[in-house]
């Protein structure tokens, strides 16, 4: 049965708000006449657009996803609940009801709402989570259509949860490790175009009417300034003009591969990425796996959650090496960007009969190694940066200085 949200007077004249179900807009204004109440607004949240009527206006659709009801941390709360919920024998429809009444945010409780009705009109819960697919991923649905059918939804909530608060706690450990780093470099650049834009040319004005020669650090320091003020705002536009430039070429598929093909080549950042994907690629092999979804279904799903497109095509080439019969530890060790970690616990998982839970220690290792890299990244980068800046403030202190220490001796 359709959902549909309401604004209504009571007797007193206030204004009440809510969802209700009902068979159609004329229906649901009929249900609230019969609360004695005056139906004000009268708007569909089911799962088509059609669905509202000539006072329905917008759909779900349209006023719902504006923006994202569930943001990452959200959805891994939300999965949580009902998770337990379901675990603890409560139907879906009445644990979709529990967490609907119990949502602070509109958007959330419209959601549900129009899950819940969903549900009661005969649906399945990945059917109807299918329906909005700017909240709820491809793998997402499909771990929970597994769920449905393999009779463990709990279980497989449950696991979700787990894996969705695992991705969330790796990225932000990496945001963390790399936000200190980031802020110096932005405030010694701040720093230096200050001195460089404002200071430098200051004293420049001062010895401008002397006669004397300055020294080589002054008057370069001298050069830099006023090359910073005069085409500084062209160093910023061929910036500028170079980022929209590598934006847009990397929307082109071959070229996007190539890029992220190199990067996985560089020193550090390089083993980031391909732990970073690895672990995100085991971890959702696992949960699909251990959900019951076929393993080419798994692999292709697997696959598209990987950033890094060189690293998704080697995957769509293992799909087709495990499609034409090889083990998909063979597979995925004839792909050399993977770590060889990830194929080694694939061939004890494929040998002992626990390819899931190989895969999720492959995951665990993997992520623990990036954390472990980035936060010895993090830590060489921190004195080095200071060191940097420290050393390019000392050159323009000292380009300011010694003229006047110059001067000095040229009065004795």
């Amino acid at each position: 049965m359709p959902a549909y949200s309401f604004e209504a007077l009571d007797a007193q004249g206030q204004t009440r708000k809510g969802v209700m179900e009902a068979d159609s807009v004329k229906s649901a204004r009929g249900l609230l006449r019969a609360q004695a109440l005056v139906p004000l607004d009268v708007q569909s949240v089911s799962s088509t657009p059609t669905d509202a009527g000539p006072q329905g206006g917008r759909g779900l659709h349209t006023t719902l996803f504006a923006k994202r009801v569930f943001n990452t941390t959200g959805l891994a709360i939300w999965t949580r609940q009902i998770s337990g919920l379901v675990t603890a024998g409560l139907p879906l429809e009445r644990a979709l009801n529990s967490l609907s009444e119990e949502a602070d945010d509109e958007a959330q409780r419209n959601l549900l709402a129009a899950l819940r009705a969903e549900v009661n009109g005969g649906s399945s819960f990945a059917k109807a989570l299918a329906q909005y697919p700017r909240e709820f991923s491809d793998i997402f649905i499909a771990v929970i259509g597994a769920g449905e059918q393999s009779g463990h939804l709990g279980l497989v909530l449950e696991r979700l949860a787990d894996d969705l608060e695992e991705r969330q706690t790796l990225k932000a450990k990496l945001i963390g490790a790399a936000l200190y780093p980031a802020i110096v470099s932005l405030v010694a650049v701040v720093i230096v175009l200050f001195l460089v834009g404002y200071v430098v040319p200051q004293v420049a004005n001062v010895f401008a009417g002397t006669k004397q020669s300055l020294p080589w650090l002054t008057v370069a320091m001298m050069r830099l300034s006023s090359g910073v003020r005069e085409y500084g705002w062209l160093l910023a536009l061929i910036l500028g003009l170079a980022s929209a430039g590598l934006t847009y070429m990397l929307k082109n598929p071959a070229f996007r591969e190539k890029f992220d093909a190199t990067w996985l080549t560089l020193p550090l950042v390089g083993k980031l990425a391909r732990g970073y994907n690895a672990a995100r690629f085991a971890s959702t092999l696992a949960m699909l796996s251990a959900a019951g979804v076929p393993i080419l279904k798994a692999l292709q799903a697997a696959a598209e959650t990987l950033s890094n497109h060189a690293l998704r095509r080697d995957a769509l080439e293992a799909l087709v090496l495990v499609r034409e019969g090889a083990p998909l530890a063979s597979a995925l060790a004839q792909k050399k960007r993977f770590p060889g970690l990830l194929p080694m616990f694939a061939r004890l998982g494929e040998q002992t009969g626990q390819l899931p839970q190989m895969l999720q220690r492959a995951a665990q290792q993997l992520g623990n190694d990036v954390q472990r890299r980035a936060m010895q990244l993090a830590t060489l980068l921190e004195p080095l940066l200071i060191v940097a800046m420290g050393l390019v403030v000392m050159l323009i202190v000292l380009a300011v200085l010694l003229p006047i220490i110059q001067m000095n001796q040229w009065v004795r």
